[in-house]
């Protein structure tokens, strides 16, 4: 069997019984359960929400995301092996250990499958809650060019690339394309001080003002749980992205939760931390699939300007990636998973078919 046939590259094609159409992002799929079955299995598996929360099965793919684009590779590989069981496990750690740590809740609600994750439906907080603890990527490339300002944060001079910032920053960005916020541009991914989201906490789908304290709060702690675990594994949390969204339970208690995935190579930098010591970062994360975009392609330009969407989307439809590229990936991600878990990260010959398996035999949502 090639690496090729071990991709879930295609992920909205399962057979679940659902009434919405399939909701397919980059790298996951969104199947929306019908009513009679999101009430029937909070009633037969008990998961605390209140009895008429809608419940979506999400199911990850082994797809390639980056400069947003999905990329594929030479032989037929339309994704990179081992990344979405990878993904998903290292999220699972993090949410248990943010449970055993007395954090807040997250929307999965129960692991059917190591590529699936049965999720209730959240009201999402529409921002990219970005925490930095190193001065690299975007921000070093803006700071090297002058800016001193990110987010109404104002950093000294002198800073060095890849060096520890002063303090742990929260860098906040929107969320899709918010309409009618002053002074918040009508873009995609722009970057928002605190006194936009206390100015505006509604536009931003805060339930009150006091939420933006309690989001970063969450924030915060989810960061530090995972850097002090990272640490302990001698790597380096450099920089991650976390959402939020509202929640109610099965007591009609309103809660902000932790919603997506956390910690992971995609939403995160990591560095090996003997590495850095030594005056060399060695990225244990997306970030080194980004570098070896870069340095592939001709004008790295493309990948860097957004006016020049349209040119990049061109590139990743029409270039194959050498496998060796894909499979560094591949290595990057089950390497860092195995660490953080503890545990080998098993690859299936055919996830597709044991998902239907499983969601038909064990959940009934398959006819």
């Amino acid at each position: 069997m090639s690496f090729a046939d071990k991709v879930l590259a295609v992920n909205n094609d399962l057979p679940i019984r659902t009434e919405l159409p399939v909701h397919s992002g980059k790298v996951r799929s969104v199947y929306w359960l019908t009513e009679v079955d999101s009430r029937r299995l909070i009633k037969e598996k008990g998961y605390n929400v209140a009895e008429d929360t809608p419940l979506a099965i999400m199911v990850i793919s082994d797809r390639m995301s980056a400069f947003d684009c999905i990329w594929k590779g030479e032989g037929n590989m339309r994704g990179v092996p081992g990344k979405g069981a990878a993904l998903n496990a290292i999220s699972n750690h993090w949410f248990k250990l943010f449970k055993d740590s007395g954090l807040a809740d997250s929307h999965i609600l129960d692991i059917p499958h190591p590529f699936v994750w049965i999720v209730q439906k959240a009201r999402p907080v529409m921002i990219e809650a970005i925490c930095r603890q190193y001065i690299t990527g975007s921000m070093w490339r803006a700071y090297s060019k002058g800016e001193r300002e990110f987010c109404g944060i104002q950093l000294p001079d002198g800073l060095e690339k890849d060096q520890k910032l002063p303090e742990r920053l929260i860098t906040p960005s929107t969320k899709g394309i918010l309409k009618g916020i002053p002074g918040v541009p009508e873009v995609d991914d722009v970057n928002i001080t605190r006194a936009d989201l206390e100015a505006n906490h509604e536009s931003f789908n805060f339930q009150k003002p006091e939420d933006i304290d309690r989001y970063e709060v969450l924030l915060k702690e989810g960061f530090d749980v995972i850097s002090e675990a990272l640490g302990k594994l001698d790597q380096i949390f450099v920089d991650t992205k976390f959402e939020f969204g509202y929640v109610t339970d099965a007591h009609g208690q309103d809660k902000l939760i932790y919603m997506d995935e956390v910690g992971t190579p995609d939403s995160s930098r990591i560095w090996d931390g003997a590495a850095y010591r030594a005056g060399k970062v060695v990225e244990n994360s997306k970030e080194g699939f980004r570098q070896q975009l870069l340095n592939y392609f001709p004008d790295p330009d493309v990948l860097l300007n957004k006016d020049r969407m349209a040119e990049r989307q061109a590139l990743a439809k029409d270039n194959e990636l050498p496998q060796s590229i894909m499979m560094d990936v591949s290595r990057t991600y089950l390497n860092i998973a195995e660490r953080i878990t503890g545990e080998p990260i098993q690859l299936s010959d055919n996830p597709k078919a044991e998902i239907v398996t499983i969601l038909k035999d064990e959940y009934g949502l398959i006819d």
